[in-house]
């Protein structure tokens, strides 16, 4: 067992619930922006008509949809160059960033990654949703600021990486 940082607690010191509760408070964040991007990413990978430039259901379709009503179009211009190029970073993205997620490997990268995911879909995709909160890139968005903020402290790679590192020393 290791001691509560930041508290009283030896090693050996049993933790209050309120204290395990305080430790683990953004697994379950982690765990749904994790599973939900990786579905995305592999939805999107596995869904040939999103992958296209042009027909029903494609990011072609979809970026010149939105392309007047974002709030920098010259993202979208920039995505419509190569739909599918777009299109493909944009899924292979989604499934790294619910990966690592999930792992918890380089969770800040991770999360600093989906976080500029959901800013740029919210910059594009649903800036016209109205009222603003009707749009999930938003939340999204701020949902990943936590992760970015702590990491991934227990439960992941990055933490088995740095007691190995620590034990090291």
């Amino acid at each position: 067992m290791h001691g509560y940082r930041g508290g009283s607690y030896g090693l050996d010191e049993p933790r209050s619930l309120r204290d395990r509760a305080r430790e683990y408070a953004l697994l379950p964040l982690r765990i749904f922006l994790g599973v939900t991007f990786a579905y995305a990413g592999l939805d999107k990978l596995t869904d040939s008509a999103f992958l296209s430039a042009s027909g029903s259901g494609s990011i072609g379709e979809m970026m010149n949809a939105v392309r007047d009503s974002a709030a920098i179009p010259g993202l979208v211009d920039l995505a419509l160059k190569s739909p599918e190029g777009f299109g493909y970073a944009i899924a292979i993205g989604e499934l790294l960033v619910g990966l690592g997620t999930l792992a918890g490997l380089w969770a800040r990268v991770a999360a600093l990654g989906g976080a500029l995911i959901s800013l740029s879909l919210w910059l594009t995709v649903s800036w016209q949703s109205t009222p603003y909160y009707y749009g999930n890139d938003l939340v999204y968005l701020m949902a990943w600021l936590p992760l970015l903020l702590a990491g991934a402290p227990y439960w992941s790679l990055d933490a088995m990486r740095g007691r190995r590192r620590r034990r090291g020393l």
